[in-house]
């Protein structure tokens, strides 16, 4: 018997709805592919045609500029390498300034959460600008991952409990300065034999939190801290300070503190009396090549990551860290004048990575889940990069942890001070 015209209308019409739930993403079972996704953190659509954002926060004017330009053009360079996600191009629109501050930090950060369509940041450059920049970008549910921030009040002890500083959302491929400190600290008493130091900072919380703890390690170790004292940003009479130092007859000074000041006490510590022949000892906040070529500083020693990437592959897109180099003297006409380019490198690739696991393609848009970006990130582990194997802590920090200490033998050869490692730390 042949079907009634009336059942054939009803198959038609069935056959219509069918239609149209396949078009609009829906299973039999009236779910959406965004169903998939954890929406606890909110969900971003990119539509048909639309770029997946992104933002750069560094320092990227001003005395530290050294540091944030470098960490900038890595996050450029990546996206570039990247390519796609679900059929999407990658924006991070106009690099921000987080000028070393926190209040520059602040601003930046509430410009970023206004735009509702931003995934993650990647910065800031200084510890004390994300201070005041995290919790705001973590509030809304966006993660932050900076290159370059070290301070321990950002993630952890490495005892397991957090930093003053830590919220859920922020992570970093930095080495947190614990580890700096024992290296610095390691280096001073075990291979120069040092037993007494003195330690400075400018208050900011990398500068005195890296102090700490090498005065921390230092005394651990045996040593004795007898001056533990501050500049101010801005001083340029470095006189009364290291004359404070003199009075505990120290046989090194550890100032892990940032240009200019970093200048004026090298300019002006042989003039003091009883600091003529102290060695001097500043970390990566000064390593650099402006402050590397400064004449005073022959015979100096700098702390910092370990930069030799060599062939390390960022197992995402392939590049290796040379690959990486000669793109950007390709691109900049200039090698980066600070050592935390592929930390950036790095970051933005784990934030790519995130975002590619976190989607769902829903027709010509992408559904991104913020919760899903923090728990790929949470759970990295043994990942290949740039700077080396990354895995992700409990509170963000997920460097590998490597510290050298070099030594500027000659300021007219910066590229042969970077490379002169006369020690080497991996804990």
């Amino acid at each position: 018997m042949k079907p009634s015209r009336r059942l054939l209308v009803l198959l038609s019409i069935l056959l219509s709805f069918t239609l149209i739930a396949a078009a609009c993403g829906d299973d039999d079972d009236g779910s959406s592919a965004a169903d998939s996704l954890d929406a606890s953190l909110g969900l971003v659509t990119v539509g048909s045609g639309e770029d997946i954002q992104i933002r750069s926060l560094e320092a990227i004017t001003g005395d530290v500029a050294f540091l944030g330009i470098p960490n900038e053009r890595g996050t450029v360079l990546a996206i570039a390498d990247y390519g796609q996600i679900g059929g999407h191009n990658v924006a991070m629109g106009t690099g921000l300034d987080d000028l070393c501050s926190a209040d520059g930090g602040q601003a930046a950060a509430q410009t970023i959460v206004a735009d509702e369509s931003v995934i993650g940041v990647i910065g800031t450059s200084c510890s004390g600008a994300a201070t005041a920049a995290a919790p705001l970008i973590a509030q809304a549910g966006m993660v932050m991952i900076s290159g370059s921030n070290t301070s321990p009040a950002l993630t952890s002890d490495l005892q397991g409990a957090a930093g003053e500083n830590w919220v859920a959302g922020y992570y970093r491929t930095a080495h947190n300065d614990l580890f700096q400190g024992e290296a610095a600290a390691t280096f001073a008493y075990d291979e120069l034999g040092i037993r007494v130091a003195a330690a400075i900072h400018d208050g900011d919380p990398y500068t005195n939190g890296l102090a700490s703890a090498f005065k921390n390690a230092f005394e651990a170790k045996g040593g004795t801290v007898p001056v533990f004292t501050a500049v101010n940003k801005g001083d340029t009479d470095m006189v009364p300070v290291l004359t404070e130092v003199a009075s505990g007859s120290p046989e090194l000074i550890f100032f892990p503190i940032f240009q200019p000041e970093g200048d004026f006490i090298t300019q002006q510590v042989g003039g003091v009396a009883g600091l003529e022949d102290v060695t001097l000892m500043a970390a990566d906040g000064l390593l650099n090549d402006n402050y590397l070529a400064l004449p005073e500083n022959a015979g100096m020693y700098f702390s910092g990551p370990d930069v030799r990437y060599g062939d390390n592959t960022n197992e995402s897109t392939g590049k290796t860290a040379n690959d990486f180099l000669d793109a950007y003297e390709a691109a900049y006409g200039e090698v980066p004048s600070a050592p935390f380019w592929a930390h950036s490198y790095d970051a933005t690739v784990l934030l790519l990575d995130a975002i590619k696991a976190s989607s769902v393609e829903d027709g010509d848009s992408l559904i991104i889940s913020r919760a899903g970006v923090r728990e790929y990130l949470n759970g990295i582990t043994n990942f290949s990069g740039l700077i080396g194997t990354l895995s992700c802590d409990a509170f963000g920090d997920c460097g590998s942890q490597k510290i050298t200490v070099i030594q500027d033998l000659d300021p007219a050869d910066v590229e042969g001070a970077k490379n002169n490692v006369v020690f080497e730390f991996a804990p």
